[in-house]
């Protein structure tokens, strides 16, 4: 008996853990809270843009601050607000000029900047970061110290040479990343082939870089689309979308201006819908290839 009642003591002593082994008392949150913080900060994100799109809708008098009625004219007659329409331009001419020619001298330095060996290379990656950490008002005011002491009359013109100076930083650190992965052994293959330098470069190295120079090339135009700060500085009479959005703020937005705003956001978003389909077909397709 004793034996068999020590058994039993043993076995209720190992099945009953001891408290420092017993688990700590919780709240619970973490099973919720995740998910009203994830709801929180869409909220906080979205409701700016839904305002937005809404008030793009609203049968607006000289200002656009007060719900006075669902119309669509403001869509309709868009360019009624004829200055609305001319700054829209002017930024996407400023945009695509400046996505272009930071996009084409942004590769260039970022395949050299991989590839070869040459004096100052660090010192010219320094230099190339430089503008993505100086504070645009810094930036913005030394271009137009600059252009003045130059005697060049700011204008689109200058805005153009502002936004492809700064946007080339941004084309370089992206496409570089994408130089850097590349395998070198596919362009020596295309060599071996005896193809021609320029041959290797736009049949096996462009092609390859090409998701990467796209990236760039899409960060540039929205960051030169959206600029304020810098474009203030170096614009002169020149008006720009971002522009006029600020001085027509304190009067209250024009819902014209809702309207274009609206307009590129569903434009963005069709895009990425759009390519991120296509991107799953072409999985699909390598997958049932494969």
């Amino acid at each position: 008996m004793t034996l068999q009642a020590g058994a039993a003591l043993s076995e209720t002593a190992n099945a009953t853990p001891p408290p420092s082994a017993r688990r700590p008392f919780r709240l619970g949150v973490g099973k919720w809270g995740l998910g009203v913080y994830a709801v929180l900060a869409f909220a906080f994100l979205l409701v700016p843009i839904v305002y937005t799109i809404v008030f793009s809708f609203n049968d607006s008098g000289k200002s656009n601050i007060v719900w006075r009625g669902f119309t669509l004219d403001n869509w309709l007659r868009l360019c009624d607000e004829q200055e609305v329409c001319e700054a829209f331009g002017n930024s996407i001419l400023v945009a695509l000029i400046a996505t272009l020619l930071a996009t084409t001298l942004g590769t260039a330095m970022a395949i050299a900047l991989v590839r070869y060996r040459f004096r100052f290379r660090t010192a010219t990656t320094l230099l190339l970061f430089l503008p993505m950490a100086t504070p645009e008002v810094v930036l913005g005011a030394g271009l137009a110290a600059q252009f003045l002491a130059a005697g060049v009359a700011k204008g689109l013109v200058t805005v153009i040479l502002a936004h492809t100076m700064f946007c080339i930083s941004f084309v370089v650190v992206t496409v570089r990343a994408r130089v850097a992965s590349l395998d070198p052994a596919l362009e020596e293959a295309g060599r071996d082939l005896y193809a021609s330098p320029a041959q290797v470069f736009w049949r096996i190295t462009f092609p390859l870089l090409l998701p990467g120079i796209i990236a760039a090339a899409l960060l540039s135009f929205a960051l030169s689309f959206d600029d304020f700060i810098i474009t203030n500085f170096n614009a002169g009479a020149a008006v720009t979308f971002p522009k006029y959005v600020y001085t027509a703020a304190s009067r209250g937005i024009p819902a014209e201006a809702n309207v274009v705003a609206s307009a590129v956001f569903l434009i963005a978003i069709i895009g990425v819908v759009i390519s991120q389909v296509a991107a799953g077909i072409r999985r699909k397709q390598l997958a049932r290839n494969g």
